[in-house]
């Protein structure tokens, strides 16, 4: 028996399994796949055509049940032992291709032939469809049942010619299934691919025509002549009547014909809401003016209706626990921002998403949810309070009945973890002041404008805001109708809200902080230095920037060109990625011609230290001490050699940071830079569509038929391991200390399957990267990925070791190689980040892009350490007072290479 791998069914043959699987789950495109058909194969496929191909290269001979096997012999050399049919038709190959006659090999036909192509379409004509019991009894030996599977064609009709009846569904549900498929493809085509609904219109009238009128005639001679076949003679009105009645009884005829369900685009869209899950909209109408809110509860029900979201959301250990979600708001043009429709049609946007899936979850924008939908311009109009009335109305009742959910058989309690914004937003919806210019800027602190020149957050000179002192000074604002410490009003979460705080529920985003804000102005005021100093132009820091070797991920976030009015702008520019990537690289690029004694080069390099911690998923006790302590050298040094320079709103934010990582977790996971990506859907709507009339209810509906087709194929939650090709290789051919590892980890195992290119939850692995796989004497290991290797749908890698050698002026680690090879698992590695090296001046250089833990200890901590010990070794050595053993500890830990 074949069993379905998504939901069970079972079927006694490949080919029903096909179907069941063409007709079930093969919701290709845009993110989804198919599981490969054997339970042993990880692959896992994106189109019907290669999941068909993947079968035919990889699957071909592979028996249908592990107890039955089969030998050929060839009946023209006496050849015996060939272990496959794909072995023995190779071998009859050769025998044609030599001119040889050869005799077809199947019962009941003597067909013969010397010529290689003719008799390879006979054997496809006449054979396609074919099983082991087939075979002569002369060519074929050993035991096998005689239902074998079907071998694969190289084509989906060989695949499809098995036209027995499926046992899985009867004809009426046949119908049903393929008017669902066909209802989401045209579902693909308006709201996934943007098609015109009046475009989708026309061709589902080309098809009427097509599947009726133009089919009628071509269907009544095949009627004719197979009854003239059968010497049957039948009235023409009678096979006029059959000939019709066979058209208009196709499946497809009867869901886009005329007056079908899906024929206008009125029908389909009442089809969508009907068979589809389709959130309703609610329309609020004041002085016609109008938004869109998607209710929140009747998502969450229809999610957790699914058992797979719901496994990973509440597990058993956290039946009782509540659901948390996220909320992000912004504004955002969906026209161009600097044409004549600026900020007319500029759109507040409200999403969530469940903070309890894991990490993994959260950057995949179908599992982003629309709330709301409004024109800015309202907001300021109507207020917080009139326009999040109805999804503060849901969120009241989330937290004081919940939802019920049906396969637990108990009401789910949640409520609002955060709300995540850049600071504009963050201040706008929880009633600080809008203006960062103020005395009072800050909504973590009570600090002024004035202090935080030459007041640090570190002294504790400035008071954290509580839930009662903010109470305080709410009622000051409201009784005086000004402004106390920075707050205008009170936040409408937190005063429809029991377990939502203001002074708890903003937390910080790095995105808006450090990459497009205090890392472009910073580097552009030490970049003018270097220039000045002549250490390199701007053209040749140009040139070094669009000519560098990226590889890999960060091809599409490479750099960009400095502007030559950047010291004019006093910024560099950029956005989020590419800055990062400048800040990352810039060692690479220009490093080696900077002095190590370079004070604007150290402030380069103390930013680049505060990025790789605050972007760094997981932190401790240390490494958060270690960051404050990084932040206050940075902003002493940074004040050192630009004594003018006034500090700006986002250095004291940047200053929080220690604090607010123990108040939220790593701040990398409240970031806004994925939900900002999620605006990109609404501008490509209004792009193809080009119709604003009613904007926001244009967008909305295309948002949730989106949403609709997505959800219909459970791609919320996705499988861990992607792989698209994998080969068995036996593991007496792989380098000795792989078998041994291989051996102690899987005793039985006697073959294994390689692939190049295996995703890891989003993270995509391949030959050549470079791996942290452990640590020694605080230090990372490192070791470039040979090959990959697939057991037990568990991801390994066959990696050759490399020794590194810290250059603390790079930020880096320059490698070399050794002759271990070992094989690590995906679980074992430090860190699970791939990395690329690079050739510098000779150099193999390798860059971390984020700090990671060593033997409960960070990296960089143990680095910093060990630069602060070498620093002063350099002076000793440069008087010649250094101990010989310590310049032996020194050559160890790789800050000196030996001789």
């Amino acid at each position: 028996m074949w069993k379905c791998k998504d939901c069970s069914a079972e079927v006694s043959r490949r080919s029903e399994l096909l179907k069941h699987y063409r007709l079930k789950h093969s919701h290709f495109g845009r993110g989804h796949h198919i599981k490969c058909l054997y339970p042993e194969c990880p692959c896992l496929l994106k189109t019907w055509n290669s999941l068909l191909t993947h079968l035919s290269r990889n699957h071909s001979n592979t028996p249908e049940h592990s107890d039955k096997f089969a030998t050929f012999s060839c009946q023209l050399c006496g050849c015996s032992e060939l272990g496959t049919e794909r072995e023995y038709f190779v071998h009859i190959s050769r025998h044609l291709k030599n001119n040889e006659t050869v005799t077809c090999m199947f019962k009941g036909c003597d067909y013969k032939s010397n010529i290689y192509s003719t008799f390879k379409s006979h054997k496809s004509r006449k054979h396609s469809l074919h099983s082991l019991v087939d075979f002569k009894e002369d060519i074929v030996r050993g035991s096998f049942a005689t239902e074998t599977a079907e071998h694969d064609a190289s084509n989906a009709e060989e695949l499809w010619g098995d036209e027995q009846p499926v046992d899985l569904e009867t004809s009426n549900d046949h119908e049903d299934v393929v008017q669902l498929k066909l209802a989401a493809v045209l579902l693909k085509l308006e709201n996934i691919f943007h098609v015109p609904s009046a475009a989708v219109d026309e061709l589902l009238e080309e098809f009427q025509y097509l599947l009726g009128t133009a089919s009628l005639c071509s269907a009544a001679k095949v009627i004719q002549d197979t009854l003239n076949s059968h010497s049957l003679q039948i009235d023409q009105s009678v096979i006029e009547e059959l000939a019709s009645a066979l058209c208009t009884s196709n499946p497809v005829y009867k869901s886009v014909g005329k007056g079908c369900p899906l024929a206008t685009s009125f029908k389909r869209k009442n089809f969508y809401k009907e068979n589809f899950k389709v959130v309703e909209y609610v329309l609020d109408e004041k002085n016609k003016r109008t938004f869109q809110y998607v209710p929140v509860l009747k998502v969450l029900q229809q999610l957790f209706s699914d058992c797979h979201v719901l496994a990973k959301v509440l597990d058993g250990s956290r039946i009782t626990e509540q659901i948390l979600l996220n909320l992000y708001i912004d504004d955002f043009e969906i026209c161009n921002p600097l044409g004549t429709s600026r900020k007319k049609h500029k759109i507040c946007a409200i999403y969530w998403t469940i903070s309890n899936l894991p990490p993994a979850c959260h950057s995949s924008l179908t599992s982003i949810y629309l709330a709301l939908l409004c024109k800015s311009e309202d907001v300021k109009t109507y207020g917080y309070e009139k326009i999040l009335e109805p999804l503060l109305s849901d969120l009241v009742t989330l937290e004081s009945q919940g939802i019920f959910i049906a396969h637990l058989g108990e009401f789910v309690r949640g409520t609002i973890q955060c709300v995540i914004a850049d600071n504009l937003g963050a201040h706008s919806i929880s009633g600080f002041i809008e203006s960062f210019s103020g005395e009072y800027f800050c909504r973590f602190c009570e600090a002024k404008r004035s202090d935080i020149q030459e007041t640090e957050v570190s002294s504790g000179a400035f008071t954290l805001r509580s839930k009662e002192t903010h109470e305080m000074h709410v009622s000051s604002a409201q009784s005086n109708a000004k402004p106390c410490h920075g707050v205008k009003r009170r936040c409408v979460f937190s005063a429809h809200l029991s377990h939502f705080s203001v002074c708890s529920g903003y937390p910080p985003d790095i995105a808006h902080d450090i990459f497009e804000g205090i890392l472009p102005v910073e580097l552009a005021y030490c970049l003018n230095i270097l220039i000045l100093k002549k250490y390199f132009t701007l053209d040749s820091l140009n040139e070094s920037i669009l000519t560098f070797p990226y590889k890999w991920a960060v091809k599409s976030n490479r750099p960009h060109a400095i502007p030559r009015t950047f010291m004019q702008n006093k910024s560099i520019g950029g956005n989020a990625h590419e800055n990062w990537s400048l800040l990352r690289f810039l060692p690479l690029l220009v490093g080696h011609l900077v002095p190590p004694d370079e004070t604007a080069w150290q402030v380069i390099l103390d930013l680049k230290d505060i990025v790789e911690l605050v972007v760094a998923p997981v932190h401790t006790e240390q490494s958060i001490a270690f960051l404050e302590s990084r932040v206050s050298d940075h902003r002493c040094r940074l004040k050192e050699l630009f004594p003018g320079l006034k500090l700006l709103p986002k250095h004291h934010f940047v200053e929080h940071y220690p604090q607010m990582i123990k108040f939220f977790g790593p701040l990398v996971g409240m970031w806004t830079m994925r939900f900002e990506a999620k605006h990109s859907f609404f501008k490509r709507v209004v792009r193809h569509t080009r119709c604003f009339k009613n904007v926001l209810l244009s967008l909305a509906v295309k948002h949730q038929f989106m949403m609709a087709y997505h959800l219909e194929s459970v791609t919320t939650v996705r499988p861990s391991l992607t792989v698209s090709a994998v080969s068995t290789v036996s593991v007496d051919i792989l380098h000795h200390d792989v078998q041994r590892d291989l051996k102690i980890k899987f005793p039985d195992i006697t073959h294994i399957q390689l692939t190049k290119n295996a995703s890891v939850n989003g993270t995509n692995y391949r030959p050549g990267m470079i791996v942290v796989y452990g640590s020694s004497a605080g230090l990372p290991e490192f070791a470039e990925v040979v090959q990959m290797v697939v057991v037990e749908e568990n991801l390994s890698f066959i990696v050759k070791e490399m020794g590194a050698w810290y250059r603390e002026h790079f930020r880096g680690f320059e490698l070399f190689p050794t002759s271990h090879i070992s094989l690590v698992d995906l679980g074992a590695l430090v860190d699970q980040y791939p990395l690329a090296d690079y050739r510098i001046g000779g150099r193999r250089m390798v860059i971390l892009k984020r700090f990671i833990h060593i033997e409960g200890s960070k990296c960089c901590l143990q680095l910093h350490v060990f630069s602060c010990m070498c620093s002063v070794a350099v002076i000793f050595m440069a008087t010649g007072g250094v101990p010989q053993i310590f310049s032996l500890f020194l050559i160890k830990i790789g800050y000196f290479p030996q001789g």
